[in-house]
């Protein structure tokens, strides 16, 4: 049985494999793009991430003036050399003449020379590794209250209690703050808390710079005389604030002979000393509030008149008392 087939256009065929081809192609993209969106998405940069990439980034150790490197060309022995970084931050480098390595990393500088080394067609693949090996300006000076003076380097992140305590830490008479002096920059100045208190502290913990000085002055002072238990000077330990009923309480209180009433506060101003009287009776008392007393503030506690005359007769009584006591005859 013969059966008659008719052929198939060829156009036709093409046609339906064109568009065969187009779905397919249409459909991969499609679950390509899916996949990139659901599970290779594109990350996103982390604002906090770069932040502390930033951060870490300063706190690295930067090549300044007068620092001496070492640096090293792998496989060209030719190059090695050690050079003094000069006051501007240039170091003269053997076929590249004066480079600028001044406030760079080890690293960057490292790229700069294998940069340079490559586009003068003097190494065809160069590695380059820096050393610094003496610090020139890395220090950290401290001064003022702290047990060692001196300067410390800093390699590193280095805080402002770190340096203090490498330091030795502050003397009793430190105040509690302390003043950052920054070279970079406009030498600018920075105030830093060195609180009692250890979250204010803490928060108050500078991230020190190399270059930085750090001055801790001596804290405020007032002086308790006349007639009182101990007198003397006595240190705002208090974060710098001390009233008067403290301070009289450092120098052991007031004597029974004291005139109360009458305790003169001495201090001196822009415009010349000046003097208030104070009832020290009504603040004990509840009756008046405690004084805050400024740095250099003179208390002077008088004597009573009347309470020495008084206790001096007391005191001659039983004296002559217990004196008849003894001479006296028994009949």
């Amino acid at each position: 049985m013969t059966r008659n087939t008719k052929s198939f256009p060829r156009d036709l065929a093409r046609k339906i494999a064109t568009v065969v081809l187009s779905i397919i192609s249409i459909a991969s993209a499609a679950v390509q793009g899916s996949q990139t969106v659901t599970g290779n998405q594109p990350v996103q940069p982390n604002p906090a991430r770069s932040i502390q990439g930033r951060e870490a980034d300063s706190e690295r150790i930067r090549i300044g003036p007068g620092d001496l490197l070492t640096i090293n060309v792998f496989d060209v022995p030719e190059l090695n050399q050690v050079i003094r970084i000069s006051e501007k931050g240039d170091g003269v480098l053997i076929l590249l003449g004066p480079v600028h390595l001044g406030s760079m990393t080890t690293e960057e500088a490292q790229t700069l020379i294998e940069n340079r080394l490559l586009k003068g067609h003097y190494v065809l693949d160069p590695h380059v590794s820096i050393l610094i090996q003496e610090y020139g300006t890395q220090g950290v000076s401290v001064l003022g209250e702290v047990k060692n003076p001196g300067t410390y380097p800093v390699l590193g992140a280095r805080t402002l209690l770190d340096v203090i305590a490498r330091a030795g830490g502050t003397t009793p008479l430190a105040a509690r703050q302390a003043t950052i002096k920054r070279r970079t920059g406009e030498h600018e100045i920075l105030q830093a808390s060195l609180a009692n208190d250890p979250g204010e502290l803490l928060a108050g913990n500078v991230l020190l710079q190399p270059g930085d000085t750090v001055f801790v002055p001596k804290a405020g002072i007032v002086y308790v005389l006349g007639n009182v238990g101990r007198p003397g000077g006595f240190v705002m330990q208090n974060d710098g604030r001390i009233t008067l009923l403290q301070a009289i309480a450092l120098a052991m209180g007031v004597n029974r002979t004291a005139a109360q009433s009458k305790i003169r506060i001495i201090r001196n101003t822009p415009h010349g000393f000046t003097e208030a009287s104070i009832n020290l009776k009504r603040i004990v008392q509840g009756k008046a509030p405690d004084l805050a007393l400024k740095p250099e503030d003179i208390v002077y506690v008088p004597s009573s008149v009347t309470k020495t005359v008084v206790l001096s007769a007391a005191t001659w009584a039983q004296t002559a008392a217990a004196s008849a006591s003894v001479y006296s005859i028994t009949p």
